[in-house]
């Protein structure tokens, strides 16, 4: 699980960091870092469904290209690291808190998402993320994962007790707070929120 959540990441954030001493300094969340990160969460997990919703099956099957990914592909992908992501956050909360590892952090928070959310950086996520290798048969069942995955991780951020600010995960491809990783996470469904919206807006996406 490790393995693939790295080589995600390196695909997202293969443009390297923006060193800042001021996100390795912050030890505490405020209330509106909190509050931030439940809005971001909330608005990109509405973005998802708006962006498929009264799609037809045609539609959501429809590929721009034989090496593009139809909308349904987009989705499994999005369901699927969800679940990845934060299942990677989830085992350094788990373990003490480690600040002292926050010298390595090189991206602020705006950085980090606008990394994650930049599509003129396109890459190649690794094969267990392939929509094809996905364990959601259909876009429907890997809706119904995300939202409740999402949900999930919502709820986290409302009610957690642990400082998010002073769990660090530090990986080849760079090192992060948990704080982040969750901006990570909301990211990158908007990612492929704006792949989806690519698609659509291919002229011979199918009327109906």
């Amino acid at each position: 699980m490790k393995r693939i959540s790295i080589w995600l990441l390196t695909g997202l954030l293969g443009l390297g960091g923006q060193e800042s001493i001021a996100q390795q300094n912050k030890t505490k969340m405020t209330q509106k870092e909190i509050d931030y990160a439940i809005q971001f969460l909330q608005e990109t997990e509405s973005d998802v469904f708006h962006s498929v919703k009264r799609l037809s099956d045609v539609q959501l099957k429809f590929k721009p290209a034989p090496d593009k990914w139809s909308v349904e592909e987009c989705v499994k992908h999005i369901a699927a690291a969800e679940k990845e992501l934060w299942a990677m956050a989830e085992a350094v909360l788990q373990q003490p808190a480690n600040p002292e590892k926050k010298i390595g952090i090189q991206f602020t928070d705006e950085a980090l998402v606008n990394a994650v959310e930049d599509r003129s950086h396109k890459s190649k996520t690794f094969a267990a993320l392939e929509p094809a290798n996905s364990p959601y048969k259909t876009a429907a069942e890997a809706l119904q994962a995300f939202k409740e995955n999402r949900e999930k991780l919502i709820a986290f951020v409302k009610n957690t007790q642990i400082e998010l600010r002073n769990h660090v995960l530090e990986l080849p491809v760079g090192t992060y707070d948990a704080y982040q990783f969750i901006l990570l996470i909301s990211a990158h469904s908007n990612r492929h929120t704006q792949q989806i919206k690519e698609v659509k807006a291919c002229s011979d996406f199918p009327k109906s």
